[in-house]
């Protein structure tokens, strides 16, 4: 592996929409693989989403950004708060050590009646989302040391953190300091952003904490969530429906990264700014040389049709995308929903392939796209990527392309949500198999949760009845 990785290798949910409970373990068991893909089925509103959705959470948590507050809602209807937990697996580079590690978070609805901008309930009461009891575990080995996992830091204690002697380690004993960072906690809480990934308590260990390997792990930590997990939720898959694409990427050239996402209105020409031009071009042109692999004959341009003033006064440039197809050039937007869904995310398979410290999760990845290109893809990617990729999908074609350690179902359990197939054979096919689950329930949790053709016919039939007044 060059350079450090990050690696999600487990995620517990704990009453979070309609899990009650579930673990998901993402470790790569085939050691001949260097990628980590999940791929994870099940019927409608059986859990798959709420996994895409507990990803997003986490990624706001090591981002330190404000949880919108439609995020309570996600709390089970049954419980006051729900929890997330995730474990990583780190190699640090500079370090040459083997972090392993594990985040905890908890979810509330808290009502709110200060904030005039808070989201109301079904109550028409003001209410927002809180992130609190955040925890940070850990665990290192390397040439010299191994260090069993304990608590680094524990929001949910009285007073700052706990226990106290980390803390110490953290930030030393400076008491203006630790004053200053009770306020910031505070203010976390009462913006429903996490205190543990906040810019203050970050610049407190990178200045005070004298034990390398802390500093590593928060630094680590915070570079993932920043710059290296991508999440593609239905928020932003559904943009495409209103002929919106957002063009995700992360780009390196000359030893300069650059990420993030940027929108382009296929109805009309975007306006993008001025320095977001080359990186939108590079980003077109790599996408090229696998896009005409993928589709023949295939490839998107960006035509430039001049420039507008931004609303801040800086220069920005209007471009439209538009395909080459059969020596024709036609807008994008003309093109089907399968296209528009690959160029919105085939940058970021592209990453997944080619690095490491990368994790991509796209809720519905088979929205759109041709089942059999979809399964080869995936095929690809999980034998011959590096990274991590997480996907939720209705399609079936990838249960026979990719290995079966790379697939895992939802159940009609709450407390038991998520599984792993046993007793699958090497030679049977697992899309074959989970129909026949369907039928026969062969597994320790039930997959399906039956239906009756004839009951659903009636009810066809009766909803269609004109009733008198």
């Amino acid at each position: 592996m060059q350079g450090s990785v990050v690696r999600i290798s487990e995620i517990e949910i704990c009453n979070f929409k309609n899990v009650k409970h579930g673990v998901l373990n993402l470790d790569n068991t085939r050691k001949s693989y260097k990628s980590s893909v999940l791929g994870l089925y099940g019927q409608n509103g059986s859990g798959k989403t709420a996994l895409i959705d507990a990803l997003s959470v986490l990624k706001y948590a090591l981002t330190s950004r404000a949880l919108p507050d439609f995020y309570g809602d996600f709390v089970n209807v049954d419980c006051d708060s729900s929890k997330l937990i995730f474990r990583f697996k780190i190699w640090s580079e500079s370090l040459k050590t083997t972090y392993n590690a594990q985040y905890e978070l908890c979810l509330k609805k808290e009502l709110d009646e200060s904030d005039q901008n808070a989201d109301y309930d079904i109550q028409g009461r003001k209410y927002k989302t809180v992130l609190f009891n955040e925890v940070l575990s850990y665990g290192y080995q390397n040439t010299d040391n191994q260090v069993r996992m304990q608590t680094l830091a524990n929001t949910g204690a009285d007073g700052l953190l706990s226990p106290v002697t980390k803390m110490e380690v953290l930030i030393g004993k400076d008491k203006k300091l630790f004053t200053n960072l009770l306020v910031a906690k505070k203010i976390a809480y009462t913006s429903s952003r996490s205190f543990l990934f906040s810019p203050g308590l970050l610049n407190a260990v990178r200045q005070n904490c004298h034990d390398i390997f802390h500093v590593e792990l928060f630094n680590l930590l915070t570079k993932y969530g920043n710059t290296e997990l991508f999440i593609i939720d239905t928020q932003k898959s559904g943009m495409l429906s209103l002929n919106t694409i957002p063009l995700n990427f992360k780009v390196e050239e000359n030893g300069k990264i650059s990420l993030g996402s940027v929108l382009i209105n296929l109805n009309e020409p975007s306006l993008i700014p001025q320095d977001a031009l080359s990186i939108v071009r590079t980003v077109v042109d790599r996408m090229n040389i696998v896009l005409v692999q993928m589709v023949p004959g295939l490839t998107i341009g960006m035509e430039e049709l001049g420039t507008e003033l931004l609303r801040d006064g800086e220069t920005g440039c209007k471009v439209q995308l538009v395909s080459h197809k059969n020596s024709k050039v036609i807008p994008l937007k003309y093109e089907s929903e399968g296209i528009k869904k690959i160029v919105s995310v085939l940058q970021l398979l592209i990453v997944v392939y080619n690095q490491s410290s990368i994790t991509v999760a796209i809720d519905e990845l088979d929205s759109g796209i041709f089942e059999y290109l979809l399964g080869e893809l995936l095929h690809i990617i999980s034998e011959q990527g590096k990274g991590q990729l997480i996907f939720t999908s209705h399609n079936l074609r990838p249960l026979e392309t990719i290995d079966k350690s790379f697939i895992a179902f939802t159940t009609t359990n709450p407390d038991r949500r998520y599984i792993r197939f046993s007793n699958v054979k090497t030679n049977n096919n697992l899309r074959d198999f989970y129909y026949r689950d369907i039928e026969l329930g062969e597994q320790d949790e039930e997959v399906y949760s039956p239906t009756n053709n004839f009951e659903i016919a009636l009810a066809f039939r009766e909803a269609g009845v004109v009733r008198g007044s």
